[in-house]
């Protein structure tokens, strides 16, 4: 199956000012969020598999962008999420600096290859610092979704 990021990427999945300072309460500012727009069937479940995927090793992946993913049974499809911290958000990233970017995956158990094509697009999309300027200089959900349409 191929698809785009812009498919999965709700709309309503798009956060443009995260009001959490630290990469926990980020990742359960989105979580909470996903559960109001019923993303989610299980928050507790689903925070538990973020936090642990988050203890082995950091997603944050350098040029102000993270990545917190996990595969949990909490979903019963794959969710993509974005949120924006104009402070910054420290998720212990590869080259030290706060990530302003942050883009959430949770799939269920058994997509994991969707899981992991996923993680791939958003790596190679975010590797372009035009793409990593506008999208933190978009103001409007919608901006963000045609950003990533025109650049996919």
């Amino acid at each position: 199956m191929d698809f785009k990021i812009s498919e999965l990427l709700a709309r309503e999945a798009i956060i443009l000012q995260l009001t959490s300072k630290e990469k926990m309460s980020v990742i359960q500012e989105l979580a909470e969020h996903l559960v109001s727009k019923n993303l989610i069937v299980n928050k507790d479940e689903f925070l538990a598999a973020i936090a642990k995927r988050e203890n082995l090793e950091s997603t944050g992946i350098g040029n102000g962008i993270a990545i917190p993913h996990a595969r949990t049974n909490a979903v019963k499809n794959l969710v993509l999420a974005f949120g924006r911290s104009e402070a910054g958000v420290d998720f212990s990233s590869i080259d030290g600096r706060p990530s302003h970017l942050i883009f959430m995956i949770v799939s269920p158990e058994e997509k994991k290859s969707d899981y992991i094509k996923t993680l791939a697009k958003i790596s190679r999309l975010m590797r372009r610092e035009e793409v990593r300027s506008l999208l933190r200089s978009a103001r409007q959900p919608d901006e963000i979704m045609d950003i990533i349409k025109a650049n996919e």
